[in-house]
């Protein structure tokens, strides 16, 4: 039977399925077998931004290959809970279907959305009753603690934004960030990890105040230390 896949000239989803219902299957790959969802939790990460990684690069032969590897993720999970009696394959297809079909009432409804700002508006109405968030509160709580310390920080603070509960009266994320790295500067009593946090937080809302996205802004300081670091190390030989 494993023969057969190698005899053909391309291959399609219901291919990598079965592929893996075979590599999980008796007689099948023993790594493969072995793997949970805990275990191969941090693959997903790592193929996310390796496509994030294509893209900066503009390299559609790079994209089409993590976009494989990010969907080898989806088919493992769903195969490793189809083992167990749980949600399969179709089931991820169908679930993201709905939801989109849900979430675009202007295109399969009659909604009237004429701007992107009117889609993203019914979008994020549409989600959060799906979800059953009732609160400002309940969506910030909705972003995953799972994300980077500065990407939660930006969504939080995003989601926070749309609320006429903020900003707060009178603040200046400016103002706030100064105040506090003078806080640190001056060695104030207030415990260096909290001041610190509030350090990033409010560089976050500065940044974001500014139209600017955090993690691209951060990404290419990192990039000019870098290059300015090897300047540095070329010039002292």
């Amino acid at each position: 039977m494993n023969s057969d896949f190698l005899c053909k000239q391309s291959y399609d989803i219901k291919d990598l399925i079965a592929i893996m219902k075979m590599l999980r299957g008796e007689g099948g790959c023993p790594w493969d077998r072995e793997q949970t969802h805990e275990s191969i939790r941090q693959n997903m990460i790592e193929e996310a931004y390796e496509v994030t990684d294509a893209i900066d690069r503009k390299d559609p032969e790079m994209l089409c290959e993590e976009l494989g590897d990010v969907l080898l993720q989806v088919v493992f999970h769903s195969e490793m809970s189809s083992e167990k009696g749980g949600f399969h394959f179709d089931d991820v297809a169908d679930g993201v279907c709905r939801k989109l079909i849900e979430r675009h009432p202007h295109v399969f409804g009659t909604v009237q959305a004429e701007t992107s700002t009117e889609v993203l508006k019914n979008w994020d109405a549409i989600k959060a009753k799906s979800k059953h968030q009732e609160t400002v509160t309940d969506t910030l709580k909705a972003v995953p603690q799972s994300f980077p310390a500065l990407m939660r920080a930006q969504k939080v603070a995003k989601r926070a934004s749309k609320s006429d509960l903020y900003p707060v009266p009178d603040y200046d994320p400016a103002a706030a960030l100064l105040e506090n790295v003078t806080a640190a500067n001056n060695g104030c009593d207030v415990d260096k990890s909290v001041l610190a946090g509030r350090i990033l937080f409010s560089a976050v809302e500065l940044v974001r105040s500014m139209g600017l996205d955090s993690e691209e802004c951060l990404a290419h300081a990192t990039d000019c230390f870098i290059d300015a670091f090897e300047e540095e190390e070329i010039n002292s030989k």
